[in-house]
Formats: structure tokens, C-alpha cells, sequence
């Protein structure tokens, strides 16, 4: 497994192992803290339709016959081939929701990965880029989406981090 967590960000563990940003489309992490404050794994059966993961444990599921997708991207700046990915799954993510089949979208903690993918989606199911921003925020976590790059890479649009990090390649 490669290390594609950053460290640096004193953001407090998640409360919940996933919460729902609209219906269908949930958000969450591989752990999450309990009451009692202790980092717990979450380990996903046959609740959802489709999980995307953007990092993987083993053991976290989701059990075989669930639709998984996998792109593990760093939580740092991405590679044209990341955003790429990012852009790939978003709208498998988007697609998935829109047809109604309930999804998870999940990184180590469910703030800052899984938080670019689930707005990407959102951008691509009518919402606003900073709407879409805030409404996770609102839903997951205020800890959620607080990689100042991803947030740039929303509101520059996808497209355009994709070719402007593809010209510094």
C-alpha cells in the first residue's frame, strides 16, 4: 500500500463512518472516532449500490457482487493522470446517482478525497461549485474539503487543472 494520506492537517477524526450529502450520494472514510474518542475501522457489506474508494484497506470491504471502483489519488496536488482518474469516477458517481442507486464515495477519513469526487458529482448533477462545496461541509464535516488545492482544483473546473497540470508534465 502506498502512502497517499497527508499527515499535516490537524483535522479531527469523522463522528460518523459515512453520511449522505443528498439522497443516494454518501461520503465517508475507511475509519472513524468514536464517543469514546477511539479510531474505529468502517467496513462496508452490501449498503450501498456502488462504493468508490480512493484509498484502500484490506478488509473494508464491500462484499463481492457490490460495484468498486478504485483510484487511489494522494491528498496533495494530483498528476493530470490523478485528475484524470478524479474526472472518471465523478462521473461514474454522478451517473450512478442519477439512475438511483445509492452510493459511497470514501478516502481514509471522508473529508478531503472522497470530498472532491462527491462535489465533482454534484457539479455534474446541476449544483453550483461553491454550493456544492458548502453543502458537504455542511453534511460530512466543516473538516471536510480542507485541502486548499482540491478546493482550487473545483473552482478553476477539472478540465483546466487537468490541462494546466498536464502542461508542468
Amino acid at each position: 500500500m502506498k502512502n497517499t494520506r497527508q499527515r499535516d492537517r490537524d483535522a479531527p477524526g469523522p463522528q460518523t463512518p459515512w453520511d449522505e450529502i443528498v439522497p443516494g450520494l454518501w461520503m465517508g472514510g475507511h475509519y472513524w472516532t468514536d464517543p469514546a474518542g477511539e479510531l474505529q475501522p468502517v467496513v462496508v457489506a452490501s449498503e450501498f449500490d456502488m462504493v468508490v474508494s480512493l484509498f484502500t484497506r484490506s478488509g473494508h470491504g464491500p462484499q463481492p457482487g457490490i460495484e468498486h471502483l478504485v483510484a487511489e489519488i494522494p491528498d496533495g496536488p494530483l498528476t493530470a493522470n490523478q485528475i484524470e482518474a478524479v474526472q472518471r469516477v465523478a462521473h461514474a458517481t454522478a451517473e450512478a446517482v442519477e439512475t438511483g442507486r445509492t452510493t459511497l464515495v470514501r478516502c481514509h477519513s471522508g473529508y478531503n478525497r472522497s470530498g472532491l469526487v462527491v462535489a465533482q458529482a454534484l457539479v455534474q448533477l446541476g449544483h453550483e461549485t461553491t454550493a456544492a462545496i458548502q453543502l458537504i461541509q455542511l453534511k460530512r464535516s466543516p473538516w471536510a474539503l480542507n485541502n486548499q488545492i482540491f478546493q482550487d482544483y473545483l473552482t478553476t473546473g477539472l478540465d483546466v487543472a487537468y490541462l494546466l497540470t498536464g502542461l508542468q508534465g
